[in-house]
């Protein structure tokens, strides 16, 4: 199954109550859920959240738990845990999260796996996998093994020191046989085929290709990446996932640092890097529907993220933006990682104005207008 997102921008916000309710016709694999997750029921009939589920979305249509593969647009903190320079756990980053703390995440406030997953009424956040504060409930309904700097090609994420996509795939290996251990085998192969599987990835494979990383062209270093991408959903498949949710990449061309290093004096978008961009998505839009017209009961779906973030781009206002390309952090012009930072950056006076937190990564307000639209037309093509 193939789904793109449409420029519509419409949240019901609402309360969920997740507590559990029996039929006649609960089956006992749902009967064994039930109890699998009774653990978690107090935090959630206790926790008030607001959340943004489509009309389209009935009641009872909830995902058992969200579990997330990718880079940076995807990492909850793991980065925090690695020996790496792409780490964000440091003031002003975080600033708009809850307390205002530095979590590791490429952002000010929450990233799109909290968002899914708050909006999802999962739970209000995704941890990181790494984070050895983890609990057997936070294990129940989700955690992001996303890491940024990650690619689908290894090389990427090992000039990073980044999770590599196969790494990320053994630390899924891992969390289920926790989740075995914790509520049985045919339990946990019930939960994992019910829950909602997000990729976020490519938007380091891209950018390295189009800079002329790689002794291939655009074209062909793109259709490489694709043939990794597709290993890696055949891959997911075999570990039990059956709803693939796939985030295409954004515009590179028109994002702030990009358009500081390729868009000329008067920082346009640099066309070449949108090109490549429109190209990868294209070829992964294709794969996918290919994968779910051979993949027994599986359902992907491609979410349209470059359209999505370039709609905000090009008509800013319309979304009560002010400044659509610079960053919120320092001159806004390429700051990303240790350049944004404290000591020699600040950060503009009006967060909410600006699309862009950084010189890469959209602000929290911009991912959650992004967001609300994948609520509203992808979710609802994987149930």
């Amino acid at each position: 199954m193939h789904g793109k997102a449409s420029s519509k921008d419409q949240r019901t916000k609402s309360n969920i109550n997740f507590t559990p309710v029996l039929s006649l016709g609960t089956t006992m694999k749902q009967y064994s859920l039930i109890l699998f997750l009774s653990s978690v029921i107090v935090f959630f009939t206790t926790t008030t959240a607001t959340t943004t589920l489509p009309a389209s979305l009935s009641s009872n249509a909830t995902f058992p738990a969200l579990i997330v593969f990718g880079d940076s647009y995807a990492d909850t903190g793991n980065n925090n845990y690695l020996n790496t320079i792409a780490k964000c756990n440091y003031p002003p980053y975080g600033i708009n999260f809850e307390g205002g703390t530095p979590t590791g995440r490429f952002g000010d406030g929450e990233v799109f796996p909290d968002l899914i997953a708050e909006g999802l009424g999962i739970k209000r956040t995704i941890p990181a996998s790494l984070d050895p504060s983890l609990t057997p409930q936070d294990l129940l309904t989700g955690v992001s093994f996303a890491s940024g700097g990650s690619g689908f090609n290894p090389r990427i994420s090992q000039s990073r020191s980044a999770l590599s996509m196969r790494d990320q795939l053994k630390q899924l290996k891992e969390y289920i046989e926790k989740l075995k251990q914790n509520g049985g085998e045919e339990t946990a192969d019930y939960m994992i085929s019910k829950s909602l599987f997000l990729v976020v990835a490519g938007s380091n494979d891209v950018p390295s290709a189009t800079a002329g990383n790689f002794q291939l062209d655009v074209p062909s270093y793109t259709s490489s990446v694709i043939k990794l991408a597709s290993d890696f959903m055949k891959k997911l498949y075999g570990y039990g996932a059956r709803r693939i949710l796939v985030v295409g990449v954004p515009p590179f061309g028109c994002l702030p640092s990009q358009r500081t290093l390729g868009g000329g004096l008067q920082r346009d978008c640099d066309q070449n890097y949108n090109d490549a961009s429109k190209l990868f998505n294209s070829k992964l839009s294709s794969m996918l529907d290919s994968l779910s017209e051979t993949l027994q009961d599986a359902k992907l779906v491609y979410f349209d993220y470059y359209n999505s973030l370039l709609e905000l781009i090009q008509s800013p206002q319309k979304y009560g933006f002010e400044v659509a390309d610079r960053g919120c952090c320092g001159t806004g012009l390429i700051e990303v990682l240790w350049l944004c930072n404290k000591y020699t950056t600040s950060v503009c006076p009006n967060i909410s104005a600006y699309l862009f937190w950084d010189g890469y990564h959209p602000s929290e307000r911009a991912n959650r207008i992004i967001i609300s639209k994948l609520l509203d037309k992808s979710i609802p093509m994987l149930l």
